[in-house]
């Protein structure tokens, strides 16, 4: 029997991070996937980042992931979104080519020292009193492993539902893991449903492209990995349209007819991202919801209407998709659908995502509940890293709430569970001012680099960067004058005598890194892009120190630990219902059990005097 340290099942977003995070942490390391071809595939929406989602692009980036190079080798239209606002809340994305973001995809997999890739069905896992020790291949064979990662997405036990049409898939045109999802279940692990959708695939050359609005993308792109120098593809439009009254009328008049409100789903979906039936039923006094006709490709010819996920009859699909300004002789090359499939409560879950039933057995992506696929991606990695850490007999690597968005949605996860498709969002962060997506890799490349990660060109264009930085606040600390100065340059800014740095002149709202350049004629030694971040760093200076704070109070909070295994009902002062809560949810620490929804202060009170008698 062939032994790994790591098998990772799946080579979906999830499973690619996961399996190129363990190898490069030292791992000897199999990817299991039922074709090759489908490594990398976009099952959804062809774009990648986003609000909150951009932000972690930019952390796998800066902890040496795979995503954010093959998301700028396949983008087509760049977009910062939330440009009007501050940089905290700014957002990164692209269009995808598919067919480029897989083939950049498959050549980081194929080109990863100490990677293999075997093409199989896994329908087993092989699990003994010391945890899982390696799986079981449709065929009957056995690989041995050190640590197994779950990577199933949709897959396990995946359904696919158009109308009253119902077959099994975690894809359209792939098999769901059955057997996988069976033997799952007969371990007893905390299992439920969610569901999720798709919009039909439209054929381009069907629509009337004069009829319709055109968003276009930025003239200075904003990239994802350091690495990129420049936009390396063409450079394309999206259309935008409406619904209607007529759209809603024939959604209304069939909505027995779909999926989702037939009965046949009973699994929650996405809210923040909901079907097109959804948003008719859920908001009928709205006279229209917009429509993106994004492109899947350079030389492709389909378009993703986003906006309009369904699980409608195709003849209803066609009817109303043909209500739409542009669509009126539109043609479906590929109908929209609704998936359900099973997750794991992630609850069961430590922070490294390894299941607390079963060492050694690692979950990432929609297994967990989550969607999209900057998240699955962000799971892969941390999932990746810890199980080849645990392969080597290593500590565990965790991040925290205070340090990245990985950190944010994984916490969320472990501790307060989910009850729909969990998505990321800049507002789910507190510490956001910090959390920014221009300082990822000054947060996140050092430990990066300490845990193997990060290395080669990446690190070394790491280092350069903050090297550039502790310089360019070096002279924007050494360059100083007065208001009366800053008066004659032309700058309106109040008479009060008192001399500042160039550091602290930029923290004025009426103060820009131009007029700073004007005063200091040296500063435009630096750099733009280092330029920004530091005007950034300076306008937040204020809300930094006091976040600084705030950020020292919760990590003194998450070192008072509580163990897996704490009694609750033994501990005076705890009600039947907060006891109920903390055995769901099995916080690893005070702080976390402050995040448990329902916890009260006189609980927390209860658990400090424990952990103090404890210590």
């Amino acid at each position: 029997m062939e032994r790994f340290d790591v098998l990772v099942i799946g080579a979906g977003h999830a499973g690619c991070e996961a399996a190129t995070a363990a190898a490069r942490a030292g791992a000897r390391t199999l990817l299991v996937t039922p074709g090759r071809a489908t490594i990398g595939v976009m099952s959804c929406n062809p774009a990648i980042g986003g609000l909150g989602k951009g932000h972690i692009v930019r952390e796998l980036d800066a902890l040496g992931g795979v995503m954010s190079e093959a998301a700028d080798a396949a983008a087509i239209q760049y977009r910062l979104l939330n440009r009007r606002k501050g940089p905290a809340v700014q957002g990164p994305r692209a269009q995808a080519d598919r067919k480029l973001y897989r083939r950049a995809m498959q050549r980081a997999i194929d080109t990863q020292p100490g990677l293999q890739v075997l093409e199989a069905r896994v329908d087993d896992l092989v699990v003994d009193a010391d945890g899982v020790s390696g799986v079981v291949l449709s065929d009957g064979a056995t690989i041995g492993a050190l640590a197994v990662v779950l990577t199933t997405g949709t897959f396990l036990g995946g359904v696919i539902l158009i109308g009253g049409d119902v077959r099994d898939g975690g894809r359209v045109g792939e098999a769901s893991s059955v057997n996988l999802a069976q033997r799952l279940r007969a371990l007893g692990l905390p299992m439920a449903r969610l569901k999720t959708g798709t919009p039909a695939r439209l054929d381009g050359r069907t629509i009337d492209w004069t009829r319709v609005e055109w968003q276009d993308g930025d003239d200075v792109p904003s990239f994802f990995a350091a690495s990129t120098r420049g936009a390396m593809n063409p450079q394309l439009s999206c259309g935008i349209t409406r619904t209607n009254i007529a759209t809603h009328d024939i959604i209304r008049e069939n909505i027995h007819a779909s999926a989702v409100y037939s009965g046949r789903i009973e699994g929650t979906g996405p809210r923040y991202c909901p079907s097109i039936e959804d948003k008719v039923m859920r908001f009928g006094d709205r006279d229209g919801h917009q429509v993106f006709l994004e492109p899947e490709g350079l030389d492709d010819p389909l378009i993703y209407p986003n906006g309009l996920s369904t699980s409608l009859p195709v003849d209803v699909q066609r009817a109303f998709l043909r209500t739409l300004t542009g669509l009126e002789q539109v043609e479906i090359a590929r109908p929209g659908y609704a998936i359900e499939y099973d997750y794991i409560d992630p609850r069961a879950l430590s922070r490294t995502l390894e299941l607390h039933a079963i060492p050694r057995l690692f979950f990432a992506g929609q297994i967990n509940g989550t969607t999209g696929y900057e998240e699955a991606a962000g799971q892969g990695l941390v999932a990746g890293l810890n199980a080849a850490r645990s392969a080597r007999d290593l500590s565990p690597a965790v991040f925290d709430r205070a340090e990245s968005y990985i950190g944010v949605m994984i916490d969320d996860l472990v501790t307060q569970g989910v009850t729909e498709p969990y998505r990321m969002f800049t507002s789910r962060a507190e510490y956001r001012l910090h959390l920014r997506a221009d300082n990822a890799d000054q947060r996140l490349s050092e430990k990066a680099i300490a845990l193997g990660l990060l290395s080669g060109h990446r690190a070394r264009l790491f280092r350069d960067r903050a090297e550039a930085l502790v310089k360019g606040r070096a002279q924007l600390d050494a360059a100083r004058a007065s208001p009366a100065q800053l008066q004659r340059a032309g700058l309106g800014v109040r008479q009060d005598g008192v001399t500042r740095s160039a550091f602290e002149w930029l923290r004025f709202p009426d103060v820009a890194w131009a007029d700073a350049v004007s005063v200091w004629p040296e500063l435009s030694d630096i750099a733009e892009p280092h330029a920004e971040q530091l005007h950034t760093d300076a306008r937040y200076a204020v809300y930094l120190e006091r976040q600084s704070g705030e950020i020292d109070a919760f990590r003194r909070d998450e070192a008072l630990r509580l163990p897996y295994d704490l009694d609750y009902s033994a501990i005076g002062g705890l009600s039947n219902e907060m006891i109920d809560r903390l055995n769901r949810a099995r916080p690893d620490s005070l702080g976390a059990a402050a995040r448990v929804a329902g916890v009260t202060p006189a609980a927390l009170t209860a658990l400090l005097r424990h952990v103090k008698r404890a210590a």
